[in-house]
């Protein structure tokens, strides 16, 4: 079924996150189980997309979500459009295919007040490790930087002078994010406490580290972040990417242009950044009713 190759391509190639593809390779796995098993097929080009429907059928059936389902058919998509490109089929069976609706969410973000009472908070850090995480929260609200994103950042990444980081996104594209003036002390503080608490080697490797002079990994990151967000925040959600909404959500809130939004967040297209709009719009509607007498 040239599985493997899709996987290196994407993998080597399209420079896909390690993430990305472990997702791919779970999915597909379990399609290619579901034609050998219930078709008998071991050859894609006898894929037919009467089959693929039918496996989303059962998934369906078996209680997975729209948006699971969705994903697994855009996995579908980028390995059938693979096969196309490298002459391995002639048709693509997925073209017919068309997944579930899926109820749009709006992102769940902080509220401004509650924001403005944490970093109220964030004044002398007294170690190495509370300039950090504290540094860790301000620099998601203040950039709207993704979490791996962050794990990244270099040293040489962070251009105090220019107020300036140097960011790697996805598919390894880089952009440049303003930093606000109110950061620079907090940065400073925190450069000062790993200068003093590691050897110089580790002043050239990663901006961000843990206790043991490592780089820093996902599951610490997250534990910062709840950490404090559930200091004024009730709501189950409480991960870096609530941060990077609350980040768009605010910046629109206060009148950003969209499309300056979308280069901050890295996002490919518009779509994307818009549904940040929503959470906008119904803050409109709210001083609509609180401000016209007709309301």
């Amino acid at each position: 079924m040239f599985i493997q190759d899709f996987l290196n391509y994407i993998e080597f190639e399209r420079r896909y996150s390690v993430h990305t593809i472990s997702s791919y390779t779970r999915d597909l796995d379990q399609f290619s189980e579901y034609i050998r098993d219930t078709f008998q097929i071991e050859n894609a080009k006898e894929i037919d997309f009467v089959f693929i429907r039918s496996w989303i059928a059962l998934l369906m059936e078996e209680g997975n979500s729209p948006r699971t389902v969705n994903r697994k058919i855009s996995t579908l998509k980028s390995y059938f459009r693979y096969l196309l490109k490298v002459g391995k089929i002639e048709d693509n069976p997925v073209l017919k295919i068309t997944g579930p609706k899926v109820r749009k969410k709006l992102p769940v973000f902080i509220e401004e007040k509650s924001m403005d009472l944490l970093l109220a908070e964030f004044v002398n850090p007294k170690s190495f490790e509370e300039a950090r995480d504290l540094l860790v929260v301000e620099l998601f609200y203040a950039t709207g930087i993704r979490r791996a994103e962050l794990i990244g950042l270099k040293l040489s990444d962070v251009n105090i002078e220019s107020r300036l980081i140097k960011v790697l996104g996805k598919r390894n594209k880089e952009r440049l994010v303003p930093l606000h003036y109110s950061l620079l002390p907090l940065i400073e503080i925190y450069l000062n406490f790993k200068q003093n608490t590691f050897s110089t080697h580790f002043q050239e490797s990663y901006f961000f580290l843990t206790i043991k002079g490592k780089k820093m990994y996902p599951k610490l990151v997250y534990r910062i972040v709840n950490k404090y967000l559930s200091r004024v925040s009730t709501q189950k959600k409480k991960s870096p990417h609530v941060l990077r909404h609350t980040f768009a959500t605010h910046m629109l809130n206060h009148g950003a242009d969209l499309n300056a939004v979308k280069e901050l967040l890295g996002h490919a297209n518009l779509a994307a950044t818009q549904i940040y709009t929503h959470n906008t719009i119904e803050k409109l509607k709210d001083i609509y009713k609180l401000a016209h007498p007709k309301a």
